[in-house]
């Protein structure tokens, strides 16, 4: 690649992750051993919800080769794990403890851990350990009269309400009314990887270290040092490479700590790797949630009022994100439509399932699937097409920064760029819509249940406040960037090294991005929220400015010139009238400490980058699809699927396109397949891939991926907007849509995942069977 004269923002360039990886040098949590190291197995419990009376330990300790085995009262001075990543006050009793105490409260809870000096030791003596467990009736649906989490504590830790404009006039204003009953049942993020930690205490430094996936390692370093009474400097996180995290993966769970303390308290490395099984009933759970929603609209189909009460059911125990996905429900709804007035009512209610907290664009999928249905439905009473329903609501890029008086995630909502009317044209165009239209019609004719759906959303991406990286030049003239950032598989060593490769006149692939090593950096804030591009990628920028500006001072006096004549290009400075060059590694040569180029510099070509925002960047996005449901089984195939998404600047295309594919298939599975299921004692029946289905490339249609950058956002130089969530937004909304055409039946689906278990019984339950097959399409 000849890298002269072109910048490499907007290239889709090879990544640079790839290498180790196709080569089978990849290391993983499950790749790192040390000498002596323990394992630990985690015995959890059977029971949905009950009292523990007794856990006998006496056969498992007998065990050669058992080490330890601990329960509550053995870690009864470690507090529970904490919040990160919320304000709602009250939150505090129903946090975790990293073993039960005296209730277990979810089938899966940690109650006892096994330290042995091999895993099957570990794993047949935690099947010896006993538990006794006096059951108590499981509360199982978060819409049942909440009841009692704890002596004096109900399980309605907190009900979360945004509201504004007059809702009570609009709806008596409205020429007609919705009301629809919704529901997204409870899925979440399957990685190939499941959950790791490995713990090592060095007694030699009284240093501790915690290998694993981490979504914000500074952040769980200082929060695992206050809960086990130690300096953060003494403890150091390290990531390698990560095989998926879509939210569900780095956050602090009782395992991390419990290896952590057994390194320290045993004096022995501890390793511990969860099991499909334990992913499937242990690892977060997300997305569950039942609507109760009403709108208002004029005689034009243009939504006056939305007034929205929702369920959602949390799980067990309120974990690190706290009330996050129920805050961004009730914020984001809304969506790229005006709105006049809105009101939502969130109850966060507890139940005797597994926690849950956020999985990729958590709080919009949910809502995306809420919105279009009621869009679609507006569309349906008033005989209006679906597509021009949407255009007549849409906010326009003249109204653009466009501001909600409401928060999410304590930022004001204000869209700050977009247009989404010009985005629906070429998502139409794009997609063929009116040909496929009247194609649909053609294969109706001759007896197929074949619809076609369509779904708006915005999305919200570069959470701040704050990032910062550092970025130094070696005397080789390599380029190193530090950032407290973290990979989860996504590109960002890439993307950032592109972005710093812009700015310095480098080969991007001379360029290191070191991540997710807490001894490297001071600070850092992890990647969650589709923020690393927007946030990581300004801060690197910044940061390759003052290295620039630098190393052209530098330059500028040793050739005794103004630094105006000069210019980067090809990893060295040079001068514009002459073109002499000077190699970066020289001019870092020349910033050593006793140069005298650093008497009046900071020795080092380097420098620290800082970005700070007090507010998201909103991309947006059309989704569109053509599905065939089969009338016998109630399967249904997507034929067809578009996805057009606004980025504001693409510095990779095609890890955009890459991060479109991904959401793509994951918003399937939770619009046609996976569903966490329990029985009426709260035992989960989707604990294998055999119960929990999760969609295979048989499943995944033919895609085409609109990628366009027409609205640059305001709020940084670049103007970039994230782009990790915009492929699994509308997907349940878009499938949803579909389907009803298929069958012919508006507002069909009123609930995700649509199994053909579901649509056989819709099917079944129209008035006759003739009239079920008139509807699904087969004529009389």
């Amino acid at each position: 690649m000849d890298s002269s004269n072109q910048g490499y923002i907007g290239r889709s360039v090879t990544r640079l992750e790839d290498r180790p990886l196709v080569t089978g040098a990849g290391r993983f949590v499950a790749d790192i051993d040390f000498s002596h190291q323990l394992h630990m197995r985690v015995v959890r419990s059977a029971h949905a919800h009950g009292i523990i009376r007794s856990i006998d330990l006496d056969a498992a300790k007998a065990m050669l080769g058992v080490r330890a085995i601990w329960t509550f009262t053995d870690i009864a001075d470690i507090p529970p794990i904490p919040f990160r990543a919320t304000t709602v006050q009250g939150l505090e009793p129903y946090r975790q403890p990293i073993l039960a105490d005296e209730f277990v409260r979810y089938v899966g809870e940690p109650v006892a851990a096994v330290f042995a000096d091999n895993a099957f030791i570990a794993e047949d003596a935690a099947e010896l350990v006993s538990v006794d467990i006096e059951e108590r009736p499981p509360v199982l649906s978060a819409q049942h009269d909440p009841g009692e989490f704890a002596p004096g504590l109900g399980t309605e830790p907190t009900t979360i309400v945004k509201t504004y404009g007059d809702l009570d006039a609009a709806m008596a204003q409205a020429h007609g009314s919705i009301a629809l009953t919704l529901e997204v049942g409870r899925h979440s993020g399957v990685p190939l990887e499941t959950r790791g930690a490995v713990a090592r205490y060095d007694a030699a430094t009284d240093m501790l270290e915690l290998h694993g996936a981490a979504k914000r390692p500074h952040w769980n370093r200082d929060q695992i040092a206050e809960m086990i009474q130690r300096a953060p400097s003494s403890i150091q996180l390290f990531e390698y490479h990560v095989g998926g995290g879509f939210g569900v993966r780095g956050e602090i769970y009782p395992e991390d700590i419990l290896v952590c303390l057994a390194a320290l308290r045993l004096r022995r490395p501890v390793k511990w790797v969860e099991d499909r099984r334990e992913h499937l009933m242990a690892t977060n759970h997300s997305r569950e949630q039942t609507h109760l929603i009403r709108a208002g609209f004029d005689a034009d189909g243009r939504i006056l009022a939305i007034d929205n009460e929702f369920y959602h059911d949390q799980g067990a125990y309120v974990r690190t994100h706290g009330a996050r996905v129920v805050d961004m429900t009730t914020s984001l709804l809304p969506g790229p439509y005006r709105i006049p007035a809105y009101r939502a009512v969130g109850h966060f209610r507890l139940t005797n399932k597994t926690p849950a907290a956020t999985y990729r664009a958590p709080g919009r999928f949910e809502t995306s699937f809420v919105r279009e249905r009621v869009v679609d439905a507006v569309a349906a009473q008033l005989g209006i097409d679906p597509v021009e329903i949407r255009r007549r609501n849409l906010i326009s890029k003249d109204e653009m920064p466009f501001a909600r008086p409401m928060d999410a995630l304590d930022t004001p909502v204000e869209f700050d760029s977009g247009d989404y009317a010009g985005l629906l044209d070429k998502a139409l165009t794009a997609f063929d819509w009116n040909a496929r239209r009247a194609d649909i019609e053609r294969r109706r004719s001759s007896g197929e249940a074949v619809g076609a759906g369509i779904a708006m959303f915005v999305e919200k991406s570069g959470l701040g406040p704050v990032d910062t990286v550092r970025v130094s030049v070696d005397t080789a003239g390599a380029v190193e960037i530090v950032t407290g950032s973290s990979s989860v598989g996504q590109g960002m060593e890439t993307v950032i090294a592109q972005i710093c490769a812009e700015t310095l006149g480098v080969d991007y692939r001379n360029i290191r991005v070191i991540r997710g090593q807490t001894n490297r950096i001071e600070f850092g804030f992890g990647t969650h929220a589709s923020r690393v591009t927007v946030m990581t990628g300004e801060a690197t920028r910044v940061a390759a400015e003052k290295v620039k500006k630098k190393a052209l001072g530098v330059a500028a006096e040793m050739l005794q010139i103004s630094a105006a004549a000069l210019e980067l290009r090809d990893g060295c400075v040079i001068r514009q009238d002459s073109e002499t060059a000077i190699p970066l590694g020289d001019i870092a040569r020349n910033l050593g400490p006793t140069s005298r180029f650093s008497r009046e510099r900071e020795p080092g070509l380097s420098a620290d980058g800082w970005h700070r925002t007090d507010h998201m960047t909103y991309p947006y996005g059309v989704h569109a699809a053509v599905v065939r449901v089969d009338r016998e089984t109630g399967g249904v195939a997507v034929e067809n699927y578009l996805v057009a998404y606004d980025v504001g600047r693409a510095v990779n295309p095609m890890l955009v396109e890459g991060q479109m594919l991904g959401g793509l298939a994951q918003g399937l599975g939770g619009a046609l397949l996976e569903e966490f299921r329990y029985d009426e004692q709260g035992t989960p029946l989707s604990v294998t891939f055999a119960d929990y289905m999760i969609p295979t490339a048989r499943e995944m249609p033919k895609v085409e991926i609109l990628i366009t950058e027409d609205a640059p956002s305001p709020l940084n130089p670049l103007g970039l907007k994230g782009a990790g969530e915009g492929g699994v937004n509308p997907v349940g909304a878009v499938i949803a849509a579909a389907i009803d055409d298929a069958l012919g039946m508006p507002g069909a689906i009123t609930r995700l995942p649509a199994t053909p278990q579901r649509l056989r019984a819709l099917m079944s339950s129209a008035p006759d069977r003739r009239t079920a097959r008139r509807l699904a399409g087969d004529g009389d």
